[in-house]
This record gives C-alpha cells, sequence and structure tokens, in this order.
C-alpha cells in the first residue's frame, strides 16, 4: 500500500519537471539556470541519502524547495488559489 509520503514526492517530482519544462518554453527560464535547477535535484536526489542514513528522508523536502523556487520564477509570484 502506498502511503501519503510516497504520493507527496511523486506530486513533487512531477511538479519539478513539469515546472522546469514550463520554464524553459515559455521564456522564464534560460537552458543555464534550467541545468543548474537539474544540477540541484541530482544533488538532492542522489547526493543527500549518501550524506548519512537519515538524509535520505530529505530528498523529498529538497525536491519541494526547488518546486517553491521555481514556481516564483515561472508564475512572477506566489499562485494565487483565491
Amino acid at each position: 500500500m502506498v502511503g501519503s509520503g510516497a504520493i507527496g514526492s511523486v506530486i513533487a517530482q512531477l511538479a519539478f519537471w513539469i515546472l522546469l519544462v514550463v520554464g524553459v518554453l515559455f521564456g522564464h527560464l534560460s537552458k543555464v539556470k534550467a541545468a543548474v535547477f537539474v544540477v540541484l535535484w541530482l544533488v538532492g536526489s542522489f547526493g543527500l541519502p549518501r550524506v548519512a542514513w537519515w538524509a535520505s528522508s530529505l530528498v523529498t523536502s529538497w525536491i519541494a524547495i526547488l518546486d517553491i523556487v521555481l514556481v516564483f520564477i515561472v508564475f512572477k509570484g506566489d499562485v494565487r488559489l483565491t
């Protein structure tokens, strides 16, 4: 059975890649900035679990932080809910 943490991780991963593609396609992110985000994603996804045994639980949080920064860049601020 899949828990809510796993679902949140999948949503964070999907949001990262969708925001990255949207940012590049609409010109909000240059290819260099997109490459920096991919490198940061790689560092978090593959490097963070190797820091310590407990650090692998921080990967989803790392990707969520990257998602927040991408939302600020792509949408020029926070997304309005109302």
